[in-house]
């Protein structure tokens, strides 16, 4: 079984050594870990491991989140690749499910993930507990065992998802065109669409999403996300994150027009305040 795992961090230690921790306790180790390190500091470590890990740095500033998730894919030497956002949790049982699944299916295949409260995964942590204690997504229903086919292409996400790794070559990866937060991942199930590569939704294994403090919407990415949304609109002739949108334009943040959105005003410190305080997950 050649599966690497790939994941992609700033300044998030806590939430990488816990991620680390739950693949020291897999049933089946991965072939190999890679870690991106998009500009830490202190530069993110991961110390010593039964299996092979290393670290890439990525230079240049914010969240280049598409350009370091292809980072760690050229940097991979997996058959299969296994995207785990930083604050996700592996269970003990996902490696070897998502090896299992993609080598019975060409696929842009998602496990499924329960979100953790703040007080949970701190410290020592059974996986029987956190998973009595976490909740699934309300919007992303996954099968309780197996896999089901999901035709909606927007409901791909890159919190945990794995595919073959000539695949995710053939693709070009993610669009570069999407610098720093957001839509990026949004168009990468597009575009898997489009060459008729299946999305797929796999019960049973998945991980946990670590609390942390979250921006309902997520104005702190306000220039990033405005960015992005215009590439999406002029490449599929729709908009992404439209909650988001709406939200900032109720806000009095941008101005969106049919065919343009720009921003009109930066975000008060009172707005992120508030947006951080009212909606923490």
């Amino acid at each position: 079984m050649r599966l690497s795992v790939l994941t992609i961090v700033k300044n998030r230690a806590g939430h990488l050594a816990q991620l680390i921790e739950g693949l020291r306790r897999s049933a089946a180790a991965p072939f190999e870990l890679v870690v991106v390190d998009m500009g830490s500091d202190p530069p993110a470590t991961i110390g010593d491991l039964p299996f092979p890990a290393r670290v890439v740095r990525l230079d240049g500033g914010g969240l280049p989140l598409a350009a370091a998730r292809n980072a760690a894919a050229r940097a991979a030497s997996g058959d299969y690749l296994l995207f785990l956002d930083v604050d996700c949790i592996p269970m003990r049982g996902l490696v070897d499910a998502m090896a299992d699944a993609l080598a019975a299916n060409d696929a842009l295949i998602c496990a499924q993930v329960r979100y953790l409260g703040p007080e949970d995964a701190r410290g020592d942590w059974q996986e029987a507990e956190l998973l009595g204690r976490s909740s699934g997504h309300p919007g992303r229903r996954f099968p309780a065992q197996g896999i089901r086919e999901v035709e909606n292409a927007g409901l791909f996400w890159s919190l945990v998802f794995g595919i073959h790794r000539e695949r995710f070559f053939d693709l070009g990866g993610f669009d570069e065109a999407f610098t720093g937060y957001g839509a990026e991942d949004t168009d990468f199930g597009f575009r898997a669409r489009e060459v008729g590569l299946p999305l797929l939704f796999m019960g049973g294994p998945g991980a946990f999403h670590q609390h942390h403090d979250s921006f309902e919407p997520p104005l702190q990415h306000l220039d990033d996300i405005v960015r992005n949304a215009n590439v999406f609109r002029v490449r599929w002739d729709r908009w992404p994150m439209e909650g988001w949108l709406a939200a900032f334009q109720k806000l009095g943040l941008v101005l969106w027009e049919q065919d343009r959105l720009s921003v009109h005003r930066r975000p008060t410190d009172e707005e992120i305040a508030h947006a951080r305080t009212e909606h923490a997950a």
